[in-house]
């Protein structure tokens, strides 16, 4: 294996996974380690139960991810939220909406078929995905959540042509099934902003991940039962400091799938989860930076 090695080490890559556990140098522009993201929030009235609660807390939050896709909003419930983000001041991040298991693939639903996650069948949905986006960014919104490596290529072109505005902003998401440096580089190469590792991805790959890219990592602190339901509280203080900067995408234990339909009782149990990562930071990993608003 030293031949591989030495030619992974010669361009630039990890030689295997970092059980050294290095402390990340790498910061967001504003200089945080971590920013929090609550994903799974599915209109206007779960994001406004969301933030509310949050604000009992006292906690600030970074991102807010809508995961049902694009297609299954109004433009009036897209407004409302955009309202709510401006106010809050976070960032709304909404999901592509053609996938595969909502198209008319039967194969998607098998056990093998699941191996496609959520990528597109043929260039028609292609187009709709994009036209997906597009609707948004009339309306405002500016980051989006992809699961198709094709389609990422697609609109980072388009953001290069002037086709997409070039203030758009991409995220991988888990669902895509990448955790090694290799593929976090090649989605950094063709235009994601920041990349969602597998959800068990362990510290030492998540670390190798790290040297490899310079893009934020974007890292659950816990699981819906569909994806397995484990919760990481105690991993998150590590998770900061080999990773940086990364999002902590933090609530999801409370629902059941990926596109769990988040109530606004859920929101607020949401809103808890987060409260409960934060005690976990400030004990053990006090001087941790979160960005600031």
């Amino acid at each position: 294996m030293k031949e591989t090695r030495d030619y992974l080490n010669r361009i630039g890559m990890p030689t295997g996974d970092l059980y050294t556990l290095p402390t990340s140098e790498k910061r967001f522009e504003d200089g945080g380690q971590y920013r929090f993201e609550v994903p799974g929030i599915q209109g206007p009235g779960a994001m406004k139960a969301l933030l509310e609660a949050l604000d009992g807390y006292g906690i600030q939050i970074h991102r807010v991810t809508q995961t049902q896709g694009i297609m299954r909003l109004l433009d009036s419930e897209i407004e409302q939220m955009l309202e709510y983000a401006q106010k809050w001041n976070v960032e709304l991040l909404l999901a592509t909406g053609p996938r595969a298991t909502i198209d008319t693939s039967a194969s998607v639903n098998t056990p093998e078929g699941v191996r496609m996650g959520y990528r597109l069948r043929g260039q028609e949905q292609i187009v709709r995905a994009v036209e997906d986006i597009r609707r948004a960014v009339k309306l405002g919104v500016r980051s989006f959540m992809v699961y198709d490596e094709g389609q990422l290529w697609l609109m980072n072109q388009m953001r290069k042509d002037g086709f997409l505005p070039a203030d758009v902003k991409f995220k991988v998401s888990a669902h895509t099934g990448h955790g090694n440096p290799c593929s976090a580089k090649l989605l950094e190469q063709i235009g994601a902003n920041s990349f969602n590792p597998v959800r068990d991805i362990q510290l030492q790959m998540l670390s190798a991940i790290r040297a490899a890219i310079d893009i934020p990592i974007d890292i659950h602190t816990e699981n819906p039962k569909s994806t397995g339901g484990f919760i990481r509280h105690y991993e998150v203080p590590e998770f900061i400091r080999v990773a940086a900067p990364i999002y902590l995408k933090t609530g999801g234990s409370v629902a059941a799938t990926h596109s769990w339909d988040t109530t606004e009782a859920d929101a607020k149990k949401r809103a808890k989860q987060v409260a409960l990562v934060k005690r976990v930071i400030d004990e053990y990993y006090p001087e941790a930076i979160v960005s600031p608003k």
